[in-house]
């Protein structure tokens, strides 16, 4: 998987190459392979690149390439893993964005239950209601089965990751705006540590990136391109959290909610900004579970690569044994009727944990294949 992986971190490190040039240049040449051979004349074909660009990308070869192959070094010494983007392991949601990073450093571990995400982003001087609702989302979600982004930012971004990880079972993810042996805010040097444990700090950043401001704004597109809804909790209308919102919505189209807040806090301006532009209200876990729809198709293999493919907003009817179900979801299905079953009678019969059943139970009804009857009493949704 070496050589791969550092084609692709070299087109990365080329300068003058961002992720939409590069997708093109292997696309039009077949390769990542073919794309850090082709001469300047193959190059200069391709939309986007020109005489110019071309002659540059073919003098700073050399040093790119050494370069990757001193990040590649680099990184395993720090316990790091790059994914490139036709990694099977690199996160389906995002590669299905025009401009996905070509690679992503990580530290910890993405799994495919990481495909059923939400994005909880907000202001850094966020107030005490702002820091409580955020960590009360994230561990609801979390306690759902849900992985929670996040910026890994001071404020409302911290607050969502502790949330998360107030739930034994949860997981969560953390997007830097720096390289990945860089630890900004340096106050969340502990926290950082617990994600990677729990779930995954990422960035696109080459290691050593410093946390330059332009890097922001640039990175709340992974944030958005990781999950499949974005939550904003306190924000003015100039923040960072408003712009992965409409990066969201309009490029992604991903749903996206706001949670609203007191008339006399400006932090309030941002979220009621987007319910009066079509946002959905945030009020209760419901709100949210309610607004992701079907959940994205997913091959059963780990090996495989995951189609990033969404589902119609009205599924068809698949049979249960055409979706990729855990061994835990399909015992929990197994115990379903048309009639009423309460969650504890679930937790008896499968005796698996309530950690278990709950997110399993979100899953199912996500995916179509239960439904919630009456408070905490579920029925099967269709026959198998």
């Amino acid at each position: 998987m070496l050589m791969p992986l550092l084609e692709h971190l070299q087109l990365a490190l080329t300068p003058g190459l961002g992720p939409i040039t590069i997708a093109r240049l292997i696309e039009a040449l077949g390769s990542a392979e073919r794309a850090t051979q082709a001469n300047a004349v193959e190059l200069q074909r391709i939309d986007g690149v020109g005489s110019i660009k071309a002659q540059a990308i073919v003098s700073s070869r050399r040093a790119a390439q050494e370069q990757a192959k001193r990040e590649i070094e680099r990184a395993a010494e720090l316990g790091f893993t790059i994914l490139s983007r036709d990694d099977p392991t690199y996160p389906p949601m995002l590669a299905a964005i025009n401009d996905a990073p070509v690679v992503l450093y990580v530290k910890g571990t993405l799994e495919p239950r990481d495909l059923h995400a939400v994005s909880i982003v907000g202001s850094r001087k966020c107030s005490l209601y702002g820091r409580e609702q955020s960590e009360r989302f994230a561990a609801l979600l979390a306690g759902a089965g849900v992985t929670i982004i996040s910026g890994g930012a001071r404020g409302i971004d911290s607050a969502a990751h502790r949330g998360a990880l107030q739930h034994p079972q949860g997981r969560t993810i953390a997007v830097l705006g720096c390289g990945l042996d860089i630890c900004y805010p340096p106050e969340n040097a502990a926290l950082f540590d617990q994600i990677a444990q729990r779930g995954a700090v990422v960035s696109e950043y080459p290691l050593g990136t410093p946390p330059a401001p332009e890097n922001f704004p640039r990175r709340n597109r992974i944030i958005s391109g990781l999950c499949r809804a974005v939550l904003v909790i306190e924000a003015d209308v100039r923040s960072g959290a408003l712009i992965t919102a409409r990066l969201a919505a309009d490029d992604q189209n991903r749903p996206v909610l706001a949670v609203p807040g007191r008339l006399d806090n400006p932090l309030s301006a941002g979220p009621h900004k987007l319910i009066r532009d079509g946002a959905t209200l945030a009020t209760c876990l419901e709100d949210i579970l309610e607004s992701l729809g079907p959940m994205p198709d997913a091959v059963s293999e780990p090996s495989q690569t995951i189609a990033p493919k969404i589902l119609p907003e009205t599924p068809t009817t698949i049979p249960p044994s055409a979706i990729f179900l855990s061994e835990s979801q399909r015992l929990v299905l197994e115990h379903l009727t048309a009639e009423p079953t309460h969650v504890d009678r679930l937790i008896e019969l499968t005796q698996l944990s309530p950690g278990q059943v709950l997110p399993d139970l979100t899953l199912l009804t996500l995916r179509g294949l239960a439904k919630r009857h009456d408070g905490q009493h579920y029925i099967k949704a269709r026959s198998t």
